[in-house]
């Protein structure tokens, strides 16, 4: 089981709802160990790279509203 952690910055996260409704958004996501948020829209996340991916990850919080912040 090789395990990544990984810490990603993101859009959109301004109130504890949206950390939230981050976390309901990664809730259940297969090979997701662990996710956690803070106000600064920074994701710290480790899942099973077997299972899961940075780019599914990703994918599951767009679809909540929330974008990765690209790289200056």
């Amino acid at each position: 089981m090789p395990t990544v952690t990984e810490t990603l910055q993101v859009t959109g996260v301004r109130c504890e709802r949206c950390v939230m409704r981050l976390a309901s958004a990664l809730a259940d996501h297969a090979g997701l160990a662990s996710a956690n948020a803070n106000l600064m829209g920074q994701v710290v996340v480790t899942y099973d790279d077997d299972v899961t991916s940075r780019e599914a990850l990703l994918g599951a919080m767009s679809r909540a509203g929330f974008h990765e912040l690209a790289a200056v």
